[in-house]
């Protein structure tokens, strides 16, 4: 396996490839809108399932958007708390933001398929393609985490779960 090929097997793994832990879409799959925009009435500021969703999907469009080389900088003015945003309002949103993350998820998918062995060490501007995949992909593990352990808590999660 060469590099581009294991960061192609990170990737699907992070998102709907059950691995040591469960993919993102599998963490996703049946939220209401309503536990999108739940959150604990304790433990101070924590971002809800939708806000982790919106912040996926700012970085991996930014990632989309240097790879197809739309864009070279972030955003002026937007900072790493502004990626959470705000929610919408009612279901068709929220299967909206679905849509969305499957969209740009694949079509980053799409890229690195279509990349040489060489391309690995490209830099966009500055970061090497697969350094840039690789943070994105643990970047996901992450936030599936707080995905996870907030359904958990509104026990939308089951209690046991196996795969196959």
């Amino acid at each position: 396996m060469n590099k581009m090929e294991l960061i192609l097997n990170g990737w699907d793994s992070a998102y709907d490839k059950e691995d040591w832990y469960p993919p993102l879409k599998d963490a996703l799959q049946g939220v209401t809108w309503e536990q999108a925009n739940w959150r604990p009435r304790t433990g101070g500021p924590i971002n809800t399932i939708w806000q982790n969703v919106l912040h996926l999907i700012f970085y991996k469009e930014r990632f989309l958007k240097r790879l197809t080389g739309e864009e070279a900088e972030y955003p002026e003015g937007v900072s790493n708390d502004d990626t959470f945003g705000g929610a919408g309002a009612d279901e068709e949103a929220w299967q909206a933001t679905l849509a969305k993350l499957e969209e740009v998820q694949l079509a980053i998918r799409d890229q690195l398929a279509g990349l040489k062995k060489k391309d690995f060490d490209r830099r966009i501007p500055k970061t090497p393609i697969g350094l840039w995949a690789n943070s994105l992909i643990l970047h996901d593990a992450y936030h599936t985490g707080q995905i996870i352990l907030l359904r958990k808590l509104q026990k939308s999660w089951p209690a046991r779960r196996s795969f196959e």
